[in-house]
Order: structure tokens, then C-alpha cells, then sequence
């Protein structure tokens, strides 16, 4: 390690003392950019003001919140700013600059929240700033909504003053030291969150606030909530790749709090507000949150056995093993796919009135898919065949997806929402309003979308299971890579499978398959993902070990497999059904696959 890469007793080591050689490093290193980060601390805390205030004025005019929550939006808004003046004081930058970040990262998301209340405060669904007691049409935005609108833009700009920082502050800690550990769960809490993000934030019986879920909900809220699902994973795996301990954790803590900010009064409002009820979403974010700023309170490397330790909060704490890992892993993906059966199973469409209820043929895709993802997982537990049982989970998983959308698309394209009764919320009319005849979507729908969360926590547990099988390997190897040799099946692969997910696998009289280059729609969302997950295990193989690499490759060319199923599973429900193109393309994509497998596993022996 260069001179450049550590400096003694720096925080990026993790091993900063406070007030000494890190407080030193703020007022004279020149990397640390002290003008930059004191501007930052003051933006993040102008704006903490800024959302402060607008906390205690009316966001629509002659409307007012559903609670009193003043005092609790206070602190959820000052207290970012404390922790971010108190790592400054501290002489901590690259916690500072962490803290920071991960603050300016939410600011968008949270930004085009607010501006829902500027485009039609009637459907935010926001009764810690506003819940209507009468019926409104494009209410005025209120003096409460600017300086909520300055907050957000002032932390957005603090941003930009913080990333010099956090960008030295990574080079001078140089290559990711240690065992990852503790920082190792900060993705899954990323995901868990964005899930949560998803949800309805709260149950409503009142008829002036629906409770809906992000794509249900109006267009300006269900920006806000996509972007904030997608950056809160995004910069817990930005804080985990980072080398500075200090930027690390401070992109945790950050992004915690903002999180809280979000999660947090929902929940607050099921318990207080009449006809309102607490739902699982917020609760989700809330916990996530909750855990994401304790992190930051752990050590994010272990130490050597022989290394002192000083300036650690967590002291020796350790995250559980290897075996916990993999039970997790295997536990998830079979939760995954039992809740898939059941998709499968149960029914995925209800009538609202005296009409036949169809079937929906893709949810025998979905019940294949739940036997490819829980056989693999079943030997995850087995010691000798763990690592290439994950290995496979890592890549099943795509078929819970690709057949989910399915499922879901069919239910999406023949449901229709039953009137609502405004006597279920306590309003009275003189003639009550009949109900529409058609479909709503019933218990598999449900159990379809839990497995989908379900198979990308299975996913993203097998991901960090490599990792943390890597760092407990004692074993040296002359050849930590495939043979080149591999690498031409592995690239004739990638274009079977592109042209086996884009074509359509069976055809049928009156029939239109979902693809990627022409009718694009719900389901083609599935075959997209389950295509990115085959190409990126096809693009980590020339960099992975002979036994990683062919458990990869086996389990793209069961997703392969499962591709080509469709004709049997799905094609024979529809009359003068046929082979298409796409069927023998998955064909012989799973089998070049399966015959780069084998390459390397062959090579892996050869090197033994």
C-alpha cells in the first residue's frame, strides 16, 4: 500500500480517533477540502431549516394535517443536519461527506413527493401535511409547500460540494481492506426499503384518502416513489463499495434517516388518525431505516487477529458466518418459491359480478418455475454441494421473474376495479351505486407479487453469500479463472438467448405473444429481466473460478430451459398451438450453455 493510499490513524481505516489525526486531516490535508465540506454542512443545514418550517405552515391553502405533526417532522427534519454538523465538528470528513450524500441522494424522490401536493394535493397521499375533511378539486398549494421545495434543492446542492470530499477520501484509503462483514446487510436493508417504497403507506377507510401503492397512485407520487425504490438500494451499494470506512458509513446513515423521513409518518398517522390504519410498507421502511443508521455504528472490516482496534464503536461485533449466509440463501429462495406455488394455485382472478372467471395459462410457467428455483435451493444446505447450489440460485431466481410478469400482465389486462361504495367509509348517499361486472385480482396475485420480492431477496442473499464464501477461503489456486477456451460457447450463448427472449416461443390462432422488440407490455417486462440476469451471469464468467462459473452457467441454462417450457406449460392451453422460432432458440441456448459448463468444470479439473 502507497503512501498516498492510508494516512496513520486516518478514518478511512476505519480507525479514526476523533478530534486527532482525523480533525487534523479537516483543517490542514488538502484533499479533505474543508471550504467544500463546511459548505456542504451549511446547505444541509439551510435546508433542514427549510423543511422545518414548511413543517409548521399550511401546505394547502385552508386545508391542515391530519395529526398534530409538527413536532415530529422537526425532528425528523434537524436531526440529518445535527449528525451531519456533529461528524464535521468531530473532525470525521469522510463521514461527513458520507452523511451528506446520502441524504442528496433521496432529495429527488422526496422532492416530486412534495410537488404532488403542488400538482393536485387532493390525491397526495400526505396526512402528516395534509388530509381533506371535504371534496376538492386541484386544491392551491399552500406557504408550507416552497419552503419544503428550497429544503429539498438546498440538500440536493449540498451534494455536490460533498462528492470531491467522499471521492479523496476513497483514494487516500486506496483498496477495500478487511472482510466485508457488517456492510454486507446494507444491500439487503437497500432492497427491503425499496420494496416498502412500493407499498401502500397506510390502510384507509376514509374516503377523502385512498391508500394506494406506487403504480396506483397519481403520476408526480409515483415518480417519487419509483426514484426513491431505485436509489436507496443504489447508494447503500455505492456506501458498500466504497474503500473510506467513514464514507461508508455515512452513506448508511444518511440514507437511513432520509428513509425514516419518508417511512416514519405514515406509520404515525395509522396510529392517530381515524379511519387510517398502519400497513406494512411504511413499517418495512421504517425498520430498514432504522437499520441502515445503525450500521454505521459497526465495523465495517475485521480487523486481523493481531491488528489493535481503537475508535470502533461496534468493538468485536461480528456478522453471523458462512453457514447463516447459506441458510438464508436457501431459506429465502424456498420461501420464494413456495409462495410461487401458490401464485400458481390459487386464484389469480376473482369476478365481481355473476361472470365466468378465466384461467390464466401462465400460471403453470409460474409453478415450473417454483420447482427450477426450489430444487437447487433444497441443496443449498447439503455442505459439499452449497457453493455450486447457490451458484445456481443465483440464477433461477430470473424464472420466478420471467413467469411473474407473466402471471401478472394477465391478471392486469382483464381486471377492473368494483365501484367504490362511499357507505364503506362513512358517507351516506340516497341511491347506492351498482357494482361494476368484471374482474378484480384475487390471492394469487398477492402470492405472485411476495414471491417476486421473495426470489430478488433469495438473489441478492446468494450474491453476498459469494462474497462471504471468498473472504472464508483459505485455499490458493494457481488458476482463479476459466479457460479462454470457454469463452467462445459462453458468447454464442448470449446471442442464442437474446434472440430466444426477443422471438416468441409458441404461436397460436388469435394469439399475441408479449416480446421485446414489438408488443411490448407488462410481460415483456419479465423477459427482460430474466434475459439482463442470463447476459450479466454470461459476462461475470470469464472473471469467476472454474466451479462458480458452471454453477452460473447451469443455472442460465434452466432459465433457458424454462423459456423453452412455455410451449408445453403455456402453448397447450391455446387451441392449434405450435412451435415458434423462439422455443428452439432457448433449446439450444440452454444446451451451448450447458456445454460451456462443462468446459469448466473439465478445465477446473485439468488444473487440479
Amino acid at each position: 500500500m502507497t503512501s498516498r493510499s492510508r494516512h496513520p490513524g486516518g478514518e478511512s481505516a476505519g480507525q479514526a480517533d476523533p478530534g486527532t489525526a482525523s480533525a487534523e486531516l479537516l483543517r490542514s490535508e488538502p484533499g479533505a477540502r474543508p471550504r467544500a465540506l463546511l459548505l456542504s454542512a451549511g446547505l444541509v443545514s439551510a435546508g433542514a431549516v427549510a423543511l422545518a418550517a414548511g413543517a409548521l405552515m399550511p401546505v394547502i391553502r385552508g386545508g391542515s394535517a391530519g395529526f398534530t405533526a409538527a413536532p415530529l417532522l422537526v425532528v425528523l427534519a434537524l436531526a440529518p443536519a445535527a449528525a451531519v454538523l456533529y461528524a464535521l465538528v468531530s473532525g470525521r470528513s469522510g463521514l461527513t461527506a458520507g452523511l451528506v450524500l446520502g441524504l442528496t441522494a433521496l432529495a429527488p424522490g422526496r422532492l416530486l413527493l412534495d410537488l404532488q401536493l403542488l400538482a393536485d394535493g387532493s390525491l397526495a397521499a400526505r396526512p402528516e401535511l395534509f388530509l381533506a375533511d371535504r371534496l376538492l378539486a386541484m386544491p392551491q398549494a399552500g406557504p408550507g409547500l416552497w419552503p419544503l421545495v428550497v429544503g429539498h434543492l438546498l440538500t440536493l446542492a449540498a451534494g455536490a460540494f460533498a462528492a470531491g470530499t467522499a471521492r479523496d477520501e476513497a483514494e487516500l484509503a486506496g483498496e477495500l481492506d478487511g472482510r466485508r462483514r457488517w456492510r454486507l446487510l446494507g444491500p439487503v436493508l437497500g432492497v427491503a426499503g425499496g420494496v416498502g417504497l412500493l407499498l401502500a403507506p397506510f390502510g384507509s377507510g376514509n374516503a377523502y384518502l385512498l391508500a394506494k401503492n406506487a403504480f396506483e397512485g397519481p403520476t408526480v407520487a409515483m415518480a417519487g416513489y419509483l426514484l426513491l425504490a431505485a436509489l436507496l438500494p443504489l447508494t447503500v451499494l455505492v456506501a458498500v463499495s466504497s474503500p473510506s470506512a467513514g464514507v461508508g458509513k455515512g452513506g448508511f446513515a444518511g440514507a437511513g434517516l432520509a428513509a425514516l423521513a419518508v417511512g416514519v409518518p405514515p406509520v404515525v398517522a395509522g396510529l392517530v388518525v381515524d379511519r387510517l390504519s398502519v400497513a406494512p410498507g411504511s413499517v418495512v421502511v421504517t425498520i430498514a431505516g432504522l437499520a441502515l443508521a445503525g450500521l454505521a455504528f459497526t465495523r465495517f472490516d475485521v480487523a486481523e487477529a493481531d491488528e489493535a482496534v481503537t475508535g470502533d464503536l461496534a468493538g468485536e461485533a461480528r456478522l453471523p458466518g458462512l453457514f447463516w449466509w447459506r441458510l438464508a440463501t436457501g431459506g429465502l429462495a424456498l420461501l420464494a418459491a413456495g409462495a410461487a406455488a401458490a401464485g400458481a394455485l390459487a386464484p389469480v382472478l376473482k369476478a365481481n359480478g355473476p361472470t365466468p372467471v378465466p384461467e390464466t395459462p401462465a400460471r403453470w410457467l409460474l409453478l415450473g418455475a417454483a420447482v427450477v428455483l426450489a430444487v437447487p435451493a433444497l441443496f443449498v444446505f447439503v455442505p459439499r454441494l452449497s457453493a455450486f447450489a447457490r451458484g445456481v440460485v443465483a440464477a433461477t431466481w430470473a424464472g420466478v421473474v420471467l413467469a411473474g410478469a407473466a402471471v401478472l400482465s394477465a391478471a392486469l389486462s382483464v381486471t377492473e376495479d368494483k365501484a367504490v361504495d362511499p357507505a364503506l367509509f362513512g358517507v351516506d348517499l340516497p341511491v347506492p351505486l351498482p357494482d361494476k361486472v368484471g374482474y378484480s385480482a384475487g390471492a394469487g396475485v398477492t402470492w405472485t407479487f411476495i414471491a417476486l420480492v421473495l426470489a430478488a431477496l433469495a438473489a441478492l442473499a446468494a450474491v453476498i453469500t459469494g462474497v462471504v464464501e471468498r473472504d472464508d477461503s483459505d485455499e490458493e489456486t494457481d488458476e482463479t479463472r476459466v479457460s479462454g477456451t470457454v469463452l467462445t460457447p459462453v458468447v454464442a450463448a448470449a446471442v442464442l438467448a437474446i434472440a430466444a427472449f426477443g422471438t416468441p416461443v409458441f404461436g397460436a390462432p388469435g394469439y399475441t405473444a408479449p416480446g421485446l422488440w414489438s408488443n411490448f407490455g407488462a410481460a415483456s417486462w419479465g423477459l427482460l429481466g430474466a434475459l439482463a440476469v442470463v447476459l450479466g451471469l454470461y459476462a461475470l464468467v470469464p472473471r469467476s473460478r472454474p466451479v462458480a462459473a458452471a454453477s452460473a452457467l447451469a443455472g442460465a441454462a434452466l432459465v433457458l430451459g424454462l423459456r423453452a417450457a412455455e410451449l408445453p406449460l403455456v402453448g397447450s392451453e391455446y387451441e392449434g398451438s405450435s412451435a415458434g422460432v423462439g422455443f428452439w432458440l432457448s433449446l439450444g441456448g440452454a444446451v451451448v450453455t450447458l456445454v460451456a459448463a462443462g468446459m469448466a468444470v473439465a478445465g477446473s479439473r485439468r488444473a487440479g
